[in-house]
């Protein structure tokens, strides 16, 4: 494969927009009538809070379920220095 045509495949495939699926949902009447009032677009304004609070919820997770190695980690270069400090030009 040319290397042009492999980059394009590479960019293609950074760009690619991810599978969305139809859902329902249940949203209160009010916000709804002004969000369509406002020319909002609802599945996009929820698909991207969505995708967000998904994120933070992720970290949380990971940050507790890792807590006590980072603690530890922490720790270690704290009392020892970082592992190749000694080679460091900066």
């Amino acid at each position: 494969m040319p290397a042009a045509q492999t980059i394009s495949l590479q960019r293609n495939a950074r760009v690619r927009q991810p599978i969305k699926r139809a859902t329902n949902l249940s949203l209160s009447a009010d916000v709804l009538e002004a969000a369509k009032a406002l020319e909002l677009n609802i599945s996009q304004v929820c698909d991207t809070y969505l995708r967000e609070l998904v994120t933070q919820e992720q970290t949380r997770r990971w940050r507790g379920d890792y807590a006590d190695f980072i603690a530890t980690y922490n720790a270690t270069i704290e009392s020892e220095g970082l592992p190749l400090d000694q080679w460091r030009s900066f």
